[in-house]
């Protein structure tokens, strides 16, 4: 690949550099993406999992992130159905909470900032009886009732770089940029795969969208100056088995003024977090420690009757966050808002850096880095990004779309085909094929996680490795026992060996 020449490069495969290639190559660009991972190995996979406006950043007035936010969850709701759902959110209210009053009024403000709202209202509900009423102690009187949207943060970053490859981007996992220096108006860069060796490519425009590495990329990389910084915050959560009935989540007001969310997941499972810890020094792996998890539990318990403890965590995960320095000390109160840094000396080789964002805003950063390009390609397409359905993502409604698959595959149980829907939505009937049931998928891993996926998983999806198939490209982690992980890895290896 030694001197192919790109439009851009992309350095970072999480969920804003999978949406930057995406919308640049939707625009005819030609695209590299490179990451020095897995797709979505950082943060991306480490997220509360929630495409919303955030509603606890009205306390500190950042109403524009707020709507900017509510309007994104309604355009990524509407192009990726099967990964993105809606979801019903309880906020009990127990002594000491934040005053009832300030939460309606929240709430109201809440339901009203995003404009055109397709989600239900925010409401007093009843505790005491019911469906919201399942697991929580009977103390808890009463609470409120608002809308928001579940997301597989991990699919959505693959999905977005499937769909940046369908329209001709190279995408590189694995593939570290270890320099990139302007050379006659262009870009060199010098990567390197995992194996260790090195080629180069040139590109017309380098975009930064390396998360936490941000910076390093920036300066070491890149050979910039920054005016931004960056504050890593890291976010720890727990899984353990369900604790409520019902399809809504839970937003707890922890007594330190922090909110920690319940969601379901995985249909037998909860989700729990999120803490917030400022991490010091260099970006890289991180994981929960003993402390977070009793906080966890302990938030947990002060409204729940079934008590938890920290030996009842299945799996855990952490991440960190790349925020913008506000010069806020509490890490809850910094902004999750986001800043672009544009270097475009004499408007040749423009350099683009992403600092900041989440999850729900990926897709309209990425819109406003493809515009910020524009000097450097006059004949750039238009904006598309809003009305683009994301790989499987054709469903208006997915309960139909899902009682049309369960007719259509009969020979399978009901459940795998749901969860098999989830991750992969009208992809499925690619992946199925002609088979009649679960016989005619492979080998069974565990859980919903056959041959014929995993085969789709490496070959369409760049897994490469048995922690990509089981806990980003699927969560079947949860239910594939050691010796299921053994044969997977078999099974890759055997693919790869050809």
């Amino acid at each position: 690949m030694r001197d192919q020449t790109y439009d851009i490069l992309v350095i970072g495969g999480g969920i804003n550099g999978a949406m930057v290639a995406r919308d640049a190559a939707g625009r005819g660009l030609s695209v590299a993406l490179a990451e020095k991972g897995d797709l979505a190995s950082g943060t991306s996979s480490a997220s509360s999992k929630l495409i919303h406006g955030g509603l606890r950043y009205l306390e500190h007035y950042d109403f524009s992130l707020v709507r900017e936010s509510l309007r994104e969850r309604e355009i990524l709701l509407r192009n990726a159905r099967h990964i993105i759902r809606p979801m019903r959110f309880i906020l009990p209210h127990v002594k000491g909470s934040r005053p009832v009053w300030l939460v309606r009024i929240g709430l109201w403000l809440y339901d009203h900032l995003s404009g055109s709202n397709t989600q239900p209202r925010s409401a007093v509900v009843d505790l005491t009886t019911g469906p919201y009423a399942q697991g929580l102690k009977g103390e808890i009187k009463r609470g409120f009732a608002y809308s928001d949207c579940w997301a597989d943060d991990a699919r959505l970053v693959v999905l977005a770089a499937r769909d940046a490859a369908r329209m001709g981007a190279e995408v590189m996992p694995r593939t570290r940029c270890i320099e990139a220096k302007r050379e006659g108006g262009f870009w060199r860069a010098t990567l390197a795969r995992g194996d260790g060796s090195t080629f180069e490519i040139a590109s017309r425009a380098l975009v930064n969208a390396a998360g936490p590495w941000a910076h390093d990329v920036l300066t070491g990389v890149a050979g910039g100056v920054s005016k931004a910084h960056l504050r890593l915050i890291k976010g720890s959560h727990i899984v353990v088995p369900r604790l409520h009935e019902g399809d809504h989540a839970l937003l707890l007001q922890n007594d330190d003024g922090r909110i920690v969310f319940v969601i379901p997941f995985e249909e037998q499972y909860s989700l729990i977090g999120t803490t917030e810890i400022v991490h010091e020094g260099a970006p890289g792996p991180v994981a929960i420690d003993a402390a977070e998890t009793a906080y966890l539990c302990d938030a947990v318990n002060r409204y729940f009757k079934t008590r938890i403890k920290p030996a009842n965590t299945v799996w855990s995960f952490a991440g960190l966050r790349p925020l913008l320095d506000d010069g806020h000390g509490d890490p809850a109160s910094i902004t999750r808002g986001y800043v672009l840094e544009i270097d475009r000396p004499g408007g040749r080789a423009p350099l683009i850096t992403i600092f900041g964002g989440k999850l729900t805003t990926a897709r309209q950063i990425a819109e406003r880095v493809v515009n910020a390009l524009v000097p450097a390609f006059p004949d750039l397409g238009g904006t598309w990004s809003e009305e683009g359905p994301l790989p499987g993502g054709e469903i208006v409604d997915f309960e139909e779309f899902l009682g049309d698959l369960r007719r259509e595959f009969r020979g399978f149980d009901a459940g795998f085909v749901r969860a098999l829907a989830r991750r992969h939505g009208t992809s499925v009937r690619e992946i199925l094929g002609s088979a009649e049931s679960e016989k005619d998928l492979g080998p069974h891993f565990g859980g919903s996680l056959y041959g014929a996926e995993v085969d789709w998983l490496v070959d369409e999806e760049w897994a490469r490795d048995t922690e990509d198939v089981l806990w980003r490209r699927t969560k079947c982690g949860l239910k594939v026992d050691p010796a299921g992980e053994r044969a997977l890895a078999r099974y890759m290896a055997k693919r790869s060996a050809g």
